[in-house]
């Protein structure tokens, strides 16, 4: 038996706001609903799945266009996989720079703490260290 969903029940069930709905409705993610004689959008348990899958992926960081891929490929069913194991390579490795990152960012911003002796603000070493020198 097939559920159906106002877009506030969808919202709720898929844990994401109902403009967030739309947005992936505008940009192709899920397809546009049925209509009630009303015009009410009316949604059903697919695009519920759907957007449970959408969310899983940008919860762990594939953008928009790698989701629609995604998307696109869970469609079929009995082709390889080696396509959505390279792009999840891909993704690893872009998260793995961002983590790279980040640690000498943090290692910065240590180093700035740690070179702080406290007192005034014209003798702070974060304000000297952060001002372009002339």
């Amino acid at each position: 038996m097939s559920t159906s969903f106002t877009i506030g029940q969808l919202a709720a069930a898929a844990q994401m706001p109902a403009a967030t709905i739309r947005y992936y409705e505008k940009i192709g993610l899920l397809d546009a609903p049925a209509r009630t004689g009303s015009n009410y959008r009316q949604y059903d348990n697919d695009d519920l799945t759907r957007l449970a899958f959408v969310r899983r992926a940008r919860e762990i960081g594939f953008t928009v266009d790698q989701v629609r891929s995604l998307l696109s490929f869970s469609d079929q069913r009995e082709a390889d996989c080696c396509a959505i194991m390279a792009m999840t390579d891909e993704h690893l490795h872009a998260v793995e720079q961002k983590i790279a990152d980040l640690v000498l960012l943090r290692d910065h911003l240590r180093a700035l703490l740690a070179s702080c002796r406290g007192g005034t603000v014209a003798d702070c070493r974060i304000i000297d260290a952060l001002s372009p020198h002339n």
